[in-house]
């Protein structure tokens, strides 16, 4: 059985082992696989494990030996999972690793917008502290978060997860989810529509699905909806939000701060708006990113793989 795991890097630099792939078949791992290079590399694999190099279906015509694609990662749009299913091809994801690592990172981002902390430390590596003629200095408004309403966009895993979170932080959350567990809702938690979470939220929080119904849901028409001075945190899919307006909000003042971890196009272009908007944190896409949430994307991928060839699929996302 040959295995090919055609982008491996980022899953795994250095830090865990394919030794649970390497126990189902002949492995072959590459960092990293240029466009041009997929089909030749695929050859007569019968299993191809990829995270974000494309399989298309001009690559799935060419490679025929194919019967399983393994997909590092939630989302899986990288393979045209229709062509898979017409040809026979079983395509499974990592549906749930990260909830812990992603609504953790969340919180960094909004604590970070609130408080600058990186900011501020670099300050006083840089001498300000000590030159400062008084005990304590900041460069930046500080927000507390007691008493405040986030809003959360996407009430699945990781948004009950980053509610959690936030409650905790004494927030009140009010949710927007296409389906409702009434389970869920308490004293300081309830599902309201999209526009009272815009009406109602001093936070908003993204962790929604990219659909055509949820893309560019942060807009200039969403944001004049909302309060002013809101804070809006993405680290769930790019394009749900329209950088440019984002950006205007921003440099006007209506959104007080923005944390993104992930934008329209990755790795982000130099002419990317939210690179020159003010008080916007971005970080390179690294919620998922934790040894801990890693390795468990891996320990999933090698159980996917294992019920395939036990004739008991998982996490199938083409049935």
């Amino acid at each position: 059985m040959k295995i090919v795991i055609l982008d491996g890097y980022t899953e795994n630099p250095g830090d865990l082992s394919w030794e649970g792939f390497e126990k189902l078949g002949q492995v072959t791992v590459y960092d990293r696989t240029p466009a041009d290079e997929i089909v030749e590399r695929i050859g007569d694999a019968e299993i191809v494990i990829t995270n974000k190099t494309p399989i298309s279906a001009e690559t799935l015509q060419a490679c025929r030996g194919i019967k399983y694609v393994g997909v590092l990662a939630t989302g899986y749009n990288v393979v045209d999972v229709t062509a898979a299913k017409q040809k026979g091809i079983v395509v499974s994801n990592i549906p749930t690793y990260g909830t812990a690592a992603v609504a953790q990172f969340a919180i960094a981002l909004l604590l970070e917008v609130c408080h600058h902390i990186g900011e501020h430390s670099a300050a006083v590596l840089r001498g300000d502290w000590t030159l400062n003629q008084d005990w304590c200095f900041w460069n930046y408004p500080l927000i507390e978060l007691a008493g405040k309403t986030m809003g959360i966009i996407g009430f699945g895993k990781i948004g009950q997860a980053t509610a959690k979170i936030a409650q905790a932080l004494g927030m009140k959350v009010v949710a927007y989810d296409e389906y409702r567990n009434p389970a869920l809702e308490g004293e300081t938690c309830q599902y309201v529509t999209l526009d009272e979470l815009l009406a109602q939220s001093d936070t908003i929080s993204l962790h929604c699905p990219l659909f055509p119904s949820t893309q560019g849901i942060i807009n200039k028409d969403s944001i004049a909806k909302m309060k002013d001075g809101v804070i809006i945190v993405n680290n769930s899919r790019g394009p749900l939000i329209v950088e440019q307006d984002l950006a205007d909000a921003l440099n006007s003042g209506k959104v007080a701060g923005a944390g993104c971890d992930v934008v329209s196009t990755e790795p982000i272009q130099a002419d990317n708006p939210l690179l020159k908007a003010k008080n916007a944190i971005l970080t390179p896409h690294i919620s998922w990113a934790p040894k801990e949430s890693r390795q468990r994307l891996m320990d999933i991928a090698v159980q996917d793989l294992k019920a395939f060839l036990d004739g008991n699929p998982i996490n199938v996302v083409n049935k």
